[in-house]
C-alpha cells in the first residue's frame, strides 16, 4: 500500500501542485500542439521516479506518463464548455483507476474486487452519500417548491444552481465529520454559515427570506 500512496500523491502533485493555471488554459487553447502538454506528463514521470527512488522501475514511471497523456487528451478533446466540470471529475477517476491498475500489474498485488462490492460498510457509505447530496437536494426542492414561488429571487444576481452545489458540499462535510467523529466542526461549519447569512439577511429585511433560509 506504501507504494500506491506514493503514486497517488505524485500524480495529485503533478496535477494539482505544480501544474499552473495558465498551462491549463494554454492546453485548452493550443491542445497537443502545447509544450506544455508534453512537460506536464514528463513531470508525473519525474515525480513517480523520485518517489520510488528506484530507476529499476522506470516501467512504472512510463506507464503512468502514456496512460495520463492518454487520458488528458481524451478530456481536451472531448470537454465542451458546458462540460468541464464533469470531464474534470471523469478526468481525475480515470487517473486514479489507472494508477490503480499499474500499480495492481507491476507490484503483483491481487486485488479482491468482490470482497469489496460485498462489503457492508461500502454500501452503507454509498448510501449515506447519495442520500445527503442528489437526493436530500432533490427532496429540499420539492418541498421547498411553494414557499420558493413566493420569494423574489431574482437570477440576475445569483449564480446558476450555486445554493445547490453549496449545500450538497456542506452535507457532505458534515458526513464526513460525522464519520471521524467531530462534532466541534459540524459546530463550527453551523456557526460560520450563520454568521455570514445573518448579514445577507439583515439586509434584505425580508420576512419571508430569513424564514426560508432558516428553514
Amino acid at each position: 500500500m506504501l507504494v500506491l500512496t506514493k503514486l497517488i500523491v505524485a500524480h495529485l502533485m503533478g496535477d494539482f501542485l505544480l501544474q499552473p493555471t495558465s498551462w491549463v488554459k494554454e492546453k485548452e487553447v493550443h491542445k497537443s500542439k502545447s509544450i506544455k502538454f508534453y512537460l506536464h506528463f514528463l513531470i508525473h514521470g519525474a515525480l513517480v521516479l523520485l518517489f520510488l527512488w528506484d530507476m529499476g522501475l522506470w516501467p512504472v514511471a512510463v506507464s503512468i506518463t502514456l496512460s495520463h497523456a492518454v487520458i488528458d487528451l481524451l478530456k481536451t478533446y472531448s470537454q465542451r464548455p458546458k462540460t468541464t466540470t464533469r470531464w474534470f471529475f471523469l478526468d481525475q477517476f480515470l487517473h486514479l483507476l489507472s494508477i490503480l491498475v499499474i500499480w495492481s500489474i507491476f507490484f503483483d498485488e491481487n486485488i479482491d474486487f468482490r470482497k469489496f462490492i460485498n462489503s457492508q460498510n461500502i454500501w452503507i457509505y454509498s448510501a449515506g452519500i447519495l442520500i445527503v447530496t442528489q437526493v436530500s437536494a432533490i427532496v429540499l426542492q420539492v418541498i421547498l417548491k411553494n414557499w420558493t414561488a413566493e420569494l423574489n429571487l431574482s437570477k440576475k444576481y445569483s449564480l446558476k444552481k450555486a445554493g445547490k452545489y453549496i449545500g450538497i458540499l456542506e452535507r457532505l462535510f458534515v458526513f464526513t465529520f460525522v464519520l471521524l467523529g467531530r462534532w466541534e466542526a459540524i459546530g463550527f461549519l453551523i456557526t460560520a454559515k450563520s454568521v455570514f447569512r445573518f448579514s445577507d439577511l439583515r439586509r434584505s429585511r425580508d420576512r419571508k427570506l430569513t424564514e426560508y433560509i432558516c428553514s
